[in-house]
Order: structure tokens, then C-alpha cells, then sequence
């Protein structure tokens, strides 16, 4: 059950749409668990989302990256083969799904690849020369006087 209406700071907040849309998501009691997916780091600035994606064919998956957010849909033909067989059980699951992924700054899609089931979405953060941090040096100086850059200053004292 939800207790807390954040409308109002839809309307009076400007650039935070975004947090407060993830407080919405966070609050929601319904927590998709289909398809089930793994999230893993293959190094330093690499990770890789694996998504169980058993019976669909490439041609059924669509992977859109739009500004900080991954969405993965899935659609399954109306009719597979053309059969009228009648099913008798149904355990393996073919439903539309649509999973969404927030991802960092700069993380950005690098491959996509489906093998044995498995969709694997490549990802990796490259951070711009601009944003990395830099070291500093610090100098250190022993003369406590100014010092003068050209000998005028003596002469007008004089």
C-alpha cells in the first residue's frame, strides 16, 4: 500500500523530475520479476546485463538507450509457425515484457549479443578527459618579499 503522493513536488520542483520519479518507483509494490536478469562487473569500467530471454528470436528484442535509461522489450509473434496445435500446458512463458535499467553518467552501450537464451547487453563508463580528476601540484616558496619583475619600481622610488 502507498501512503506517499509526490504530485506536488512534480509541480513545484524543476530538474528533479528524475529523483523524484525513482522515490515513485522505489515506493510501487509492483516489482516486475519477469525476465529475470543478472547484472554483472567484468572490470574496472565494464559491466555486463544478462536478461533470460529463452523463446524469443532476435528479431522479437528491441534494446533502446535514451539519455540515463536502458529499455529492453520483448514481443512475441502473434503465430509462431502457423499451427493450430492446441496447447495443453503452458510453462514456458511468452509474454510482451519491457524491462528498464537507470544507468550512471557515461555509461554508455558498447555490444549486444544473444546466445543460448541469453541476451548480454555490453556496458561500459568511459568518464571524459574533462570530468577526470587531476592532480594539482603545490609549490612551495621560500622568498617571503615580493619580488619585482622589472627594475622600474626601483627607479620611481627614487
Amino acid at each position: 500500500m502507498r501512503t506517499y503522493d509526490l504530485t506536488p513536488f512534480y509541480r513545484s520542483t524543476v530538474g528533479f523530475d528524475r529523483l523524484f520519479s525513482l522515490l515513485d518507483q522505489s515506493t510501487s509494490d509492483a516489482a516486475p520479476g519477469y525476465p529475470p536478469y543478472n547484472i554483472e562487473r567484468t572490470g574496472e569500467n565494464e559491466y555486463r546485463i544478462s536478461v533470460a530471454v529463452s523463446g524469443f528470436a532476435q528479431n522479437e528484442l528491441s534494446i533502446v538507450a535514451k539519455e540515463n535509461t536502458l529499455t529492453i522489450k520483448g514481443e512475441k509473434a502473434a503465430n509462431e509457425n502457423g499451427s493450430k496445435a492446441e496447447v495443453l500446458y503452458r510453462g514456458i512463458a511468452a509474454r510482451a515484457f519491457e524491462r528498464a535499467f537507470q544507468l550512471a553518467d557515461f555509461v554508455q552501450v558498447k555490444n549486444a549479443s544473444l546466445e543460448n537464451g541469453l541476451l548480454h547487453v555490453d556496458l561500459v563508463r568511459e568518464i571524459p578527459e574533462a570530468k577526470k580528476p587531476r592532480s594539482i601540484p603545490i609549490s612551495t616558496s621560500a622568498v617571503s618579499a615580493p619580488q619585482v619583475v622589472d627594475g622600474s619600481a626601483e627607479k620611481v622610488a627614487a
